[in-house]
């Protein structure tokens, strides 16, 4: 069991674990779908498996690129897979590109993180760009310390560069490896490489009860985090129960 006591900062992934980026991609998709003929659209579960399966193959073709940038191509293949042409942005961005401004926080994460911020240092380390993150951190009430963005490292995550250049600003302030909790609901770009670095990890696992990795690209293995919760307010809850 992890010494909850002993952690100074958090490290979070913020797309799918404080902003709900499946209500977002879907809520884009119904737009697109409603201005065709068939305004029915396509399921829902189809449709976020459809993106995780298209981020995965992008992440494999653009390791280097920004999340945020991955929309366009992301959108692009959506469009041809899904028989939605208006989600292809052509030579401009796409409108999965263009709504990740308006993705809502999920409903436990502001007050959560206002909560932790009193307690622990909270840095973002984040597949996003450094714009997205500032538009996303303004989303969950501008909780976070410092960031870590891919347009900086030059890599994505499950990269292990991305989360070691989160530690190097931690022990900047005077936090060592030990003393830090990786908090993600991503198996595939987060829970399983920050184990193998050492750090502790605590899993939100946003789909609990739900079958199959939705928007995110499927895991080879489920990790077995540190901590395991289904919900940002239970980590809150657990964190600071701490004396």
């Amino acid at each position: 069991m992890i010494d909850l006591g002993g952690i100074r900062a958090l490290t979070f992934d913020v797309v799918g674990t404080l902003i709900d980026f499946e209500t977002g991609i879907l809520r884009c998709v119904r737009t697109v779908a409603s201005e065709g003929p068939d305004d029915e659209g396509p399921d829902d579960e189809a449709v976020l498996a459809a993106f995780g399966a298209a981020e995965g193959e992008q992440q494999r073709l653009t390791p280097e690129t920004p999340f945020t940038a991955m929309l366009d191509p992301i959108s692009t293949r959506l469009a041809r897979e899904l028989g939605l042409p208006g989600l292809d942005g052509g030579s401009g961005p796409s409108p999965l590109r263009r709504s990740i401004g308006s993705w809502p926080a999920f409903p436990d994460a502001v007050d959560a993180l206002a909560r932790l911020r009193e307690r622990f240092v909270l840095v973002a380390v984040t597949n996003a760009d450094r714009a997205a993150l500032d538009a996303m951190a303004s989303t969950v009430g501008e909780p976070f310390a410092d960031g870590v963005t891919v347009d900086e490292v030059g890599v994505n995550k499950p990269d292990p560069r991305m989360f070691e250049a989160g530690l190097a600003r931690l022990a900047a302030v005077g936090i060592g490896r030990d003393e830090v909790l990786h908090v993600a609901q991503s198996q595939y770009h987060d829970i399983g490489a920050a184990r193998r670095l050492g750090l502790a990890t605590c899993w939100v696992e946003r789909r609990r009860g739900r079958v199959g990795s939705g928007a995110t690209p499927s895991a080879a293995a489920v990790t077995e985090p540190d901590l395991h919760v289904g919900s940002m307010a239970e980590l809150a809850g657990a964190l600071m129960a701490v004396a």
